[in-house]
């Protein structure tokens, strides 16, 4: 894809076509002025008074212009331009963001809490139309609201997480992961996103065995780290490191939930970059390639024309 301003060409390759168009053009302009084979066939001096008596009458250029002028538009149209749609349908089973919430004790009670929602409305904020789903996780991880269409309709439903939500104690990434699996299989979803938001307490070997596994069914796996901001003595570290090797294992993105922005956003265009240049990319371009056909309309009905 090659973009030049508001006009794309999704397919600018075909344009490598036109040079070898060029060369063949000039090759068949010099051989339609002249002869071709008979000038070296047929002595000079006859050939000259064949000329003036009108029996032999030199090509004429104008007669490669249909050939060349039909090939050209057909390389422009298999260019692809196209300019992109503004508001693309979706489909359900695209694409879909799955966010986990951590609310183990170090998050809920450590004051930390506002950030890890203030990190999933954002992500909410640029999903983009895609479906979402919430879950919320401590010792056990659990299906707050399943796939919608209507992200903004979980925005209540996050403001309102507290620490008495999930009974188990413990804080079990590897187990959000393989539920956001789970429903990402039980829901047909192609592909998608998943979004941890949580301080990287207790990572095991089964988080990043997970993670690995969703990114390899094209499922990236991002995380927001969330900071202490109040009383944290009695409670484990934040991992920094280990949830930066687990997004990379799950081929996402890694912020910080104090400033999500960043990190939401490229959530949101990653998704549409991704489907805009496989299979799905009809739904988020207006491809002007078969209006070009009609160029070439004029120049192949000249080729068949009768030749005298």
């Amino acid at each position: 894809m090659w973009e030049l301003g508001s006009l794309i060409l999704l397919r600018p390759w075909w344009l490598l076509a036109l040079a070898g168009l060029v060369v063949l053009a000039v090759i068949a302009l010099r051989r339609a002025r002249g002869l071709g084979a008979w000038e070296s066939a047929v002595d000079r001096p006859l050939l000259s008074a064949m000329e003036r008596f009108g029996r032999v009458v030199p090509g004429k250029a104008r007669r490669i212009l249909p050939p060349i002028g039909t090939a050209a538009a057909l390389i422009l149209a298999l260019s692809g331009p196209a300019t992109r749609i503004a508001n693309p349908e979706t489909f359900r089973n695209l694409d879909g963001v799955v966010i986990a919430v951590d609310l183990s004790r170090s998050i809920v009670e450590g004051g930390s809490l506002d950030d890890a929602q203030v990190a999933a409305q954002s992500v909410l904020q640029n999903s983009a139309g895609r479906p979402v789903a919430l879950l919320v996780y401590a010792g056990e991880a659990y299906v707050a609201s399943a796939f919608t269409s209507d992200a903004l309709a979980l925005s209540p439903l996050i403001a309102v997480l507290g620490k008495d939500i999930v009974p188990n104690p413990g804080s079990r990434t590897d187990r959000a992961l393989t539920l956001a699996a789970r429903i990402f299989e039980e829901a047909d979803i192609l592909s998608g996103d998943v979004v941890v938001v949580t301080d990287g307490d207790q990572l095991t070997p089964q988080a990043f065995n997970t993670a690995q596994d969703l990114a390899e069914s094209d499922i990236h796996v991002s995380a927001f780290l969330v900071e202490p901001s109040g009383d944290h003595e009695d409670m484990p570290a934040p991992d920094e490191a280990g949830l930066e090797r687990l997004t990379l294992i799950g081929d996402g993105g890694f912020g910080q939930a104090i400033a999500p922005t960043a990190l939401a956003r490229s959530i949101g265009r990653r998704a549409a970059s991704d489907l805009a240049s496989g299979d799905a990319s009809a739904l988020f371009f207006r491809d002007y390639g078969r209006y070009l056909l009609l160029i070439a309309l004029p120049f192949a009905l000249l080729l068949f024309r009768r030749a005298t």
